[in-house]
């Protein structure tokens, strides 16, 4: 009995078209066809939307679906168990090369032909996505992942949280391992926000298995998963497809013994920021893989999303703009903290006060540019010795650097070390003074130390220049 596609495809009201999928003896697949398609198919192709790019706008009935679109192993997979598998599928996702959601029906056709099996594919495309169809998935997932987004909405600490979180998705995956990574390609590295092994997994692993030069493979995931939503490998087949698309990535995989990864773009308000993966799970779960984290990364997308805005305002009402330095504020907030802790958690505190040197001389002789530049050196200075969140800008050319759990000759040997490192910068002279109690309570007073001495320092510093202008 022979099937008339062109009638079973005009059948449908909405985008269809006929795909027919070649079954290997192994049981695996070979070639994707697009047979034919309704009218409104054919026009998404002829006549594709804005911003939309199809590798050809000619449709020619039979021909390979990669005539049209880049491989996409999420479709073929669809495709593979709709008509070879006679499964009825749904899926709602957002390519990455698309800026909509597509909701997508698979159905299985009958007979086969020899070796070709066929299927319906269904889409309607909606410029904003759909909670409704977002959350049509099995009640237990959708229970577990609206869960998390609660666990992380009430969290104090965000990242205690998140690690919680992903323990629990690696476990509804099944997998040895689920991570989340955080990629910033403006300052070109990447941050593990989250990840959760099995104890297996741990025991194997190096301990710097992802470490800060892990950025050079994580900016490659983008060309990697190609326009589509995610990326799923779970056989031979589909690590090929990896290995020509990303050789580095797929060594260092093949390395580390993973044979199935699940790899999906995280996103808040069409903003990239980085990724979920999971790995080493059993092939057969692929599926239930793809539904989990396919609705977990669109529900902690925007938790994820929000927490790095916060920071970002946190960092930016605590930071000084012009020098990169923490600000009088932030000062102020950790000396309160400071004076307040129990006695248990009291420890020596060493203040380290320095006032930059000729400052308005060189705002009024040469202009304000050069007095930021001058700024600018005397933090980079500072930040050459401390880490820049111990070193506040208190002034307009005050700093004050704050250590804890130092001592007196420390401190010292640090105003020593500044001396020099300023001698490094054009015009960067320091009048530095030191302050240290063995009770960090009491914080104040070594600041008040700190201040008195640096006006002594700097009354050295003005006397020697009167000295000098006299010879």
């Amino acid at each position: 009995m022979s099937i008339d596609f062109q009638k079973v495809a005009d059948s449908f009201a909405a985008m269809t078209c006929i795909v027919s999928v070649e079954k290997l003896p192994d049981g695996g697949c070979g070639e994707f066809r697009i047979v034919t398609g309704n009218k409104a198919y054919i026009d998404s192709i002829e006549h594709p939307m804005q911003d939309v790019v199809m590798l050809t706008k000619k449709f020619i009935p039979n021909s390979l679906y990669t005539t049209y679109m880049t491989r996409d192993l999420n479709f073929e997979d669809f495709c593979y168990r709709a008509a070879v598998q006679k499964k009825c599928l749904h899926s709602y996702a957002h390519p990455d090369r698309y800026d909509v959601w597509f909701n997508m029906t698979f159905l299985p056709l009958l007979p086969d032909d020899g070796n070709l099996c066929y299927c319906t594919y269904t889409m309607e495309i909606n410029f904003e996505p759909s909670s409704e169809r977002i959350t049509n998935i099995s009640g237990d997932i959708a229970a577990a992942v609206l869960e998390t987004a609660i666990t992380l909405r009430e969290a104090k600490d965000f990242k205690a949280a998140m690690k919680d979180v992903v323990e629990e998705i690696r476990r509804m995956c099944e997998s040895k391992y689920c991570g989340i990574l955080l990629v910033d390609n403006e300052k070109e590295s990447c941050e593990i926000l989250g990840e959760a092994f099995s104890d297996d997994l741990l025991r194997l692993l190096p301990e710097d298995y992802m470490g800060s030069d892990f950025y050079p493979i994580a900016r490659t995931w983008k060309d990697t998963i190609s326009g589509s939503s995610c990326l799923i490998a779970k056989n031979e087949r589909d690590f090929e497809v990896l290995r020509e698309r990303n050789p580095l990535w797929y060594e260092t995989l093949k390395e580390s013994g993973i044979d199935t990864i699940a790899l999906f773009p995280l996103k808040s308000r069409n903003e990239h920021l980085g990724y979920m993966w999971a790995g080493y799970f059993d092939a057969d779960r692929a599926a239930q893989v793809k539904e989990i984290l396919e609705l977990t990364t669109f529900v902690l997308g925007s938790e994820v999303g929000n927490y790095l805005m916060l920071n970002k305002l946190r960092e930016l009402s605590s930071r000084d703009m012009l020098t990169g330095v923490m600000n009088r504020n932030e000062m102020n907030n950790y000396v309160d903290w400071l004076s307040g802790l129990a006695d248990h958690q009291a420890k020596s505190v060493g203040v380290l006060f320095s006032d930059l040197n000729g400052l308005k001389r060189i705002n009024d002789t040469r202009g304000h540019e050069a007095g930021d530049m001058l700024l600018k050196n005397a933090a980079s200075a500072l930040r050459k010795l401390f880490d820049a969140r111990n070193v506040y800008r208190a002034g307009g050319d005050e700093f004050v650097v704050i250590l804890t759990n130092v001592s007196q000759e420390q401190m010292e040997e640090k105003a020593g070390e500044l001396y020099q490192a300023a001698a490094g910068y054009p015009d960067v002279s320091f009048s530095i003074g030191c302050g240290y109690e063995t009770d960090c309570r009491q914080v104040r007073r070594a600041l008040m130390l700190a201040d008195e001495r640096m006006y002594e320092d700097k009354k050295r510093y003005y006397a020697k220049l009167r000295a000098q202008s006299r010879d």
